[in-house]
């Protein structure tokens, strides 16, 4: 039987065909790669290709070639942003702000700014490396750079923008895009004219979009170690790689945080998917839910106060941010102050401080309201001075006699206490009385003055009524009495019934821009609230009497003070800017911003219209191509099983949900926004344009698409090279430039170019250190301090005539940003102490108000007009005890002009003008120069 059995002979092949060498087995054994066709399609629900996906790093399969090839284009975007780092030599846009920072970095002084500090940090980092003193103060868009090295300094935004363009190309290839994509990519991010024109200086934009870039690569990146192997070493690293960047980019900007959200948005869709997915237990979806708010929550926040833990261990010193922090926060600033005597009483001398502003204290200075009653202004201060002391007083009502402090028993200030406020520097008290304030003129507002003469009692308008509203747990007897730094009140002025009131409304110049002080019958709670800062021994007061200090606060206290600052501030930056722009004008490019202007050059951000508009196209496709495919999908069309659709559509929609994310965030803030803010979201539209022509190139042979892409490539280098004299600052004619405005709105300085580049070569540039004219104004002795102010008049007393040269741009000057941080420092009044106060101006409109009558001596004769209508009084100024209004006020007489005290110095009637605080010559020196020159400020 085994004999008649023929073993069958291999099959021969077919003429032509090599042979095939015959398989042991009858079937081949399955490759551990396979896949089925359930497999397959669960695999293209998921977004992978056909087969099996590459077991690379990241799902990054990167050739050889390809890395040599990556270097290339690295060594293109060195030279494209490193191209003449060093010019111009002077300040360009935000610099103003952004240098000054690292200059007060390294002088250690406290400031306070929108933007978290990590880019600062590595820009000042650059600056100290390099030798900088931070003595150059970036003042101003055009001044030239001295012992600054602004070279180093730019170099940093500079390295971060070239690094975007590696990543970038990393990115696509990790999203399983070709080559030829990737490198069309880079080609458009390294040509981008207002990226390239944004890394050249010193802002923070470049390393927000490279922080930005590197978060979505390192995430792709995981999220493709997390479809092969979750929790391996590779899953971690990726993971742990992502938290760490998302700090970075929220440290840099708070536009961050919509970085934030894009991976937010993707991991909870991956997580809602992994719960869908029962071959996941519940206890493995734990695991990924923890590991992913461990690594991709947490870890960004540390990150986060790291940065501002070393903001704070730099910043030990006071500082321009003093003003804007609390007096708790202010004393971890190497100026804290000394402990204070708890108890307050008849008496005591004070300074009061508001609550819920940081406008300071309650101040007065010798110096009157315009309009209104005319009479001592009373403001907040944020500085401390002799003017802020206050001496509490009983009230002198229902013929109460003015209390002996000094020799009768000690008197606590309780709840319901009336009082006086007697300002210890001008011998005035705190009054207010129905008259309209200068700048909340409103019904329900009274004006808060200074009011009296030295030696005069003071009228009901005067008199307080204090009203305890919270204590302190720690110290029971503050909610008894007041206590110093312990009880927060209010005072209710015993007259009208209004209470004394703050906000955050600055007085105009003839107030020295401090904040007002009203009498508000409506008040809210919160701007009425006050508390006791200082009170000095009280003479009844024994020396080892109680003394208290502020609690020094810990980071977590001033991280999140410092958080509400930043916060409050940004959303009150509403103020227009000249070059300011709304989110709707971005995507096509309708206006850029004017960095800087000088020597017949600009530096005007705009950016490449050939890649810009290109990708805001690739975003009208993908939603429109998006859209179709819902419907053909709604009328039973089954595109979504097909793999090819599955992935470019995963693709596209993680590139479009990026977009979203960065761009219409925008459109819910209404405060002062810029072209550059749209610069993260133009990132993700480039990468969605750039998949977009990886779809559209996909059925193309190689060779074909490498040619479309060198096309489009070659586009991109001609439009930049069109505007690059816009981006790199140089020299430029007007005829280009006219023609170079494509849009009407492109608001470009034409008029500043040159009608040829040959007549460049003729320009000079401007001597930094030219010679002026000055005049030195005071220094008589005795009298006020010299300033040396500049001498409009020359020589020769004449005003010299205007350059001929008028670089001015018409349609606007460059401007930077606005710091509300960086305002000019309060102008101080220092304590004048004058025997003879003020004249107070006699008003003679029909308003009835608090005057003091007086009787001039012949000093003080000069200044009171004759003439002089008498002014009504009303009733209920006049002491309540039956005396006439002559007998119950002073007269001035017998006064001398040796026995006043004026630190001013002068004739008797210069310490009465409102010349300004003395220790601010710098802001009086144009005053006093048109003054004395007065013909140079017609000429004007």
């Amino acid at each position: 039987m085994a004999a008649n059995v023929r073993v069958r002979r291999p099959a021969t092949p077919p003429p032509g065909l090599p042979h095939v060498a015959p398989s042991s087995h009858k079937y081949p054994p399955i490759r551990q790669d396979h896949l089925n066709a359930d497999e397959r399609r669960e695999a293209a629900s998921k977004g992978y290709g056909p087969g099996q996906r590459s077991h690379s790093s990241g799902g990054l399969n990167i050739t050889s070639g390809e890395w040599k090839l990556l270097a290339v284009v690295l060594l293109i975007a060195t030279g494209v942003r490193m191209f003449r780092l060093s010019k111009p030599d002077s300040v360009v846009f935000d610099e103003v702000h952004f240098g000054k920072f690292a200059a007060r970095y390294i002088k250690t002084r406290y400031f306070v700014d929108v933007h978290p500090p990590l880019a600062k940090l590595l820009i000042t980092a650059a600056a100290f490396i390099s030798g900088f003193n931070g003595d150059f103060d970036f003042k101003e868009i055009g001044k030239v750079f001295e012992n600054a090295p602004y070279v180093a300094m730019r170099m940093v935004p500079a390295t971060f923008g070239v690094a975007t363009v590696p990543i970038a190309y990393l990115t696509l290839r990790a999203l399983d895009c070709r080559a030829t994509t990737a490198l069309l990519a880079s080609i458009f991010l390294t040509f981008e004219n207002g990226l390239v024109t944004q890394s050249r200086h010193i802002l923070l934009d470049s390393p927000l979009v490279f922080f930005t870039a590197l978060t979505i690569f390192l995430f792709v990146g995981f999220s493709n170690e997390d479809k092969k192997e979750p929790f391996g070493t590779q899953w971690w690293t990726w993971l742990i790689l992502t938290g760490l960047s998302l700090g970075a980019v929220v440290s840099c900007k708070w536009v961050g945080l919509f970085t934030i959200a894009t991976v937010g948005v993707c991991t909870i869709l991956r997580l809602w998917l992994l719960l869908g997915d029962l071959r996941v237990s519940p206890r493995m979806w734990a695991r990924h839910f923890f590991a992913r708010a461990l690594c991709l929550i947490l870890i960004p926040i540390l990150f986060y106060m790291t940065m501002f833990q070393l903001h704070f261990l730099i910043l030990g010193s006071s500082g321009e941010g003093d003003a804007f922090m609390s007096s708790e926060f202010r004393q971890t600033l190497g100026r804290g102050m000394e402990d204070t005597y708890a108890d307050v009483a008849l008496g005591s001398d004070i300074t009061i401080r508001h609550l819920n502003t940081q406008g300071g204290y309650l101040h007065s200075h010798a110096h009157n309201y315009p309009g209104g009653s005319a009479q001592q202004q009373i403001t907040l201060y944020p500085h401390r001075d002799d003017n802020n002391l206050w001496r509490v007083l009983n009230a002198t009502v229902d013929g109460y006699e003015q209390y002996d402090y000094e020799h009768k028993p000690i008197v606590y200030i309780d709840h319901g206490s009336r009082i006086k406020l007697r300002h210890i520097v001008t011998d005035k008290a705190l009054h207010s009385h129905e008259v309209r304030p200068p700048v909340s003129d409103v019904d329900f507002q009274n004006e808060v003055s200074a009011y009296g003469l030295t030696g005069f009692v003071g009228d009901i308008n005067d008199d307080w009524v204090v009203e305890i509203e919270k204590s302190d747990k720690s110290d029971k007897e503050s909610s008894k009495r007041l206590r110093t730094l312990r009880t927060h009140f209010k005072l209710r002025h015993l007259n009208t019934g209004c209470y004394l009131f703050s906000h955050k409304v600055k007085l105009p110049e003839w107030g020295f821009d401090q904040q007002e002080v009203t009498c508000n019958k409506n008040a809210v709670k919160a701007n009425s609230l006050w508390y006791v800062e200082t009170a000095a021994k009280h003479p009844q007061l024994s020396t080892d009497a109680p003394k208290v200090n502020y609690k020094i606060p810990g980071f977590l206290s001033k991280f999140w003070e410092l958080q509400r600052v930043m916060w409050t501030t940004n959303a009150g930056l509403t103020d227009r800017h000249m070059y300011d722009s709304r989110p709707l004008t971005w995507p096509h490019l309708r206006r850029g911003i004017n960095f800087w202007v000088k020597d017949h050059r600009q530096i005007y951000l705009i950016g490449n219209p050939f890649v810009w508009w290109s990708s805001t196209a690739s975003i009208i496709t993908y939603m429109i191509v998006r859209g179709f495919l819902l419907l053909r999908a709604k009328r039973g069309y089954r595109d979504f099983d097909n793999t090819k659709v599955v992935k470019y559509d995963s693709l596209c929609g993680f590139l479009f949900v990026g977009y979203c994310m960065h761009y219409f965030p925008f459109f819910l803030m209404g405060r002062q926004l810029f072209l550059h803010h749209y610069f993260p979201a133009l990132y993700f539209a480039i990468l969605l344009n750039c998949a977009v022509f990886d779809l559209a190139t996909s059925t193309l042979r190689p060779k074909i698409r490498l040619q479309i892409a060198a096309v489009l490539m070659v586009i991109a280098v001609i439009t930049y090279s069109k505007f690059s004299s816009l981006t790199y600052g140089d020299p430029w004619t007007k005829k280009k430039c006219t023609n170079a405005q494509w849009v009407k709105t492109w608001d470009f300085a034409c008029n500043e170019f040159l009608d040829e580049y040959s007549q460049y070569s003729g320009v000079t540039v401007p001597t930094l250190n030219r010679t002026t004219p000055v005049a030195t104004i005071g220094g008589e002795p005795g009298g006020r301090a010299a300033i040396v102010v500049e001498d409009k008049l020359g020589q020769d007393g004449v005003a010299p005539p205007e350059d001929e040269q008028n670089t001015a741009v018409p349609i606007g000057v460059p401007e930077p940003g606005r710091d509300v941080f960086a305002k000019d420092k309060q102008k101080e009044i220092k304590s004048l102490r004058i025997a003879l106060q003020d004249v107070p101006v006699i008003n003679v409109d029909e308003k009835e108000i608090s005057v003091v009558a007086f009787e001039p001596t012949s000093a003080a004769s000069e200044v009171v007009a004759e003439g002089k209508e008498e002014v009504k009084v009303q009733a209920g100024d006049v002491g309540a005890t039956g005396e006439s209004e002559d007998d119950a006020r002073p007269k001035v007489i017998g006064i001398l002009e040796k026995d006043m005290e004026v630190e001013l110095g002068g004739d008797v009637d210069d310490h009465r003008k409102p010349h300004g605080p003395l220790d601010h010559e710098e802001a009086i020196a144009d005053q006093v120069a048109h003054e004395l020159y007065p013909e140079a400020r017609d000429a004007e």
